[in-house]
């Protein structure tokens, strides 16, 4: 498809492009809403497409508290800009907020689509985290050496990442992510997905570091028999990134549904 990005300047919310009913993606911890260009780019036939950057990530707005309940009101705040309810599609921390979002705003929320995060983390530290970030090869030299670092996921980090005079940096602060990802090892959010009251769509990877089980209960647990629940063969955390043809089918198939429009996937 041809078309640019269009930056609108508020509060990180940028436009991919597409017409229709409104769209949203939400990325996940360190990320931000230009990871998604590619799934945006097959998205725009069923509607309108945007991404949103998080609190403390991107072009988002600075400053905590960092609670997911915020989060879920920041994407409130911008879905309140639209003629009509919103799909809400999220990676990780994104789709979280999404359904979080859904559970608390629900006039504001026509589906739901979370990639490969669990409701009950609660135990789990960001000690592990600490040593995996600590091992980076921090600044990187290039974004060639973001590519080869990373690997398979290497195009994902490149839009994490900004330069600065000495190399290249994750954009988001270090400190708050820890902070971010702390309050998912204290809580669990069961509550939440029993308060969705629109279609789900969990997606998870068959090498997920997720709690076992935890996904396709989030699916059963959704009133009314509107959550569902794939695994997908051989995708790890990324699902988007690393079984791309296999997650835009998925999730084409469940706009097509929801939005009560034609499947167009080739």
């Amino acid at each position: 498809m041809e078309g640019s990005l269009v930056v609108i300047q508020r509060d990180g919310l940028i436009t991919f492009g597409g017409d229709g009913p409104p769209i949203v993606l939400l990325h996940g911890l360190m990320g931000r809403a230009t990871t998604w260009w590619r799934v945006a780019r097959r998205l725009e036939p069923y509607g309108r497409v945007h991404g949103l950057d998080a609190r403390g990530h991107g072009r988002g707005p600075r400053g905590g508290p960092w609670r997911t309940e915020r989060f879920a009101d920041d994407v409130a705040e911008v879905l309140r800009t639209f003629d009509e309810p919103a799909v809400l599609i999220g990676h990780s921390m994104g789709g979280l907020h999404a359904w979080v979002t859904a559970a608390t705003h629900p006039g504001l929320v026509r589906a739901v689509v979370c990639e490969d995060f669990a409701p009950d983390q609660r135990g789990r530290t960001v000690d592990t985290w600490r040593g995996y970030f600590d091992s980076w090869p921090v600044p990187f030299r290039s974004l060639a050496h973001v590519r080869e670092f990373f690997g398979d996921t290497g195009d994902y980090f490149i839009e994490c990442v900004e330069e600065r005079e000495d190399g290249y940096h994750l954009i988001a602060s270090l400190p708050d992510l820890y902070e971010i990802a702390a309050e998912w090892g204290r809580r669990d959010f069961w509550t939440f997905v029993e308060r969705v009251k629109c279609p789900l769509l969990a997606i998870e990877g068959e090498r997920t570091a997720m709690p076992h089980g935890q996904q396709a209960d989030l699916a059963a647990r959704v009133p009314g028999g509107l959550g569902r629940h794939i695994v997908v063969q051989g995708a790890g955390h990324v699902v988007h990134d690393e079984a791309p043809e296999t997650y835009l089918g998925a999730v084409e198939a469940f706009l097509s549904d929801v939005l009560g429009q034609p499947f167009f996937a080739s």
